[in-house]
């Protein structure tokens, strides 16, 4: 196995902040209302916070929703 994910369709990005608090639901609610896509079609969504210090992906790999979340630090 090459990977835990074979193949990314694409990658979005979510320009605007987001909570950080939302969990699966509430961020496949703004993939759904802001970028009307659906969270299940095979394209990775990224969002990030206000002080663009903290991420998180969202990405459907055919069987589940994986939703990582990654915190950045300077340097």
């Amino acid at each position: 196995m090459s990977g835990l994910i074979a193949h990314v369709g694409q990658i979005w990005m979510v320009v605007e902040p987001v909570d950080m608090r939302r969990g699966i639901d509430g961020l496949s609610m703004i993939v759904q209302q802001t970028l009307g896509h659906s969270p299940c079609a095979g394209s990775a969504f990224v969002f990030c916070n206000r002080a663009r210090n903290r991420i998180k992906v969202l990405l459907w790999d055919g069987t589940v929703v994986w939703l990582s979340h990654r915190r950045l630090h300077q340097g």
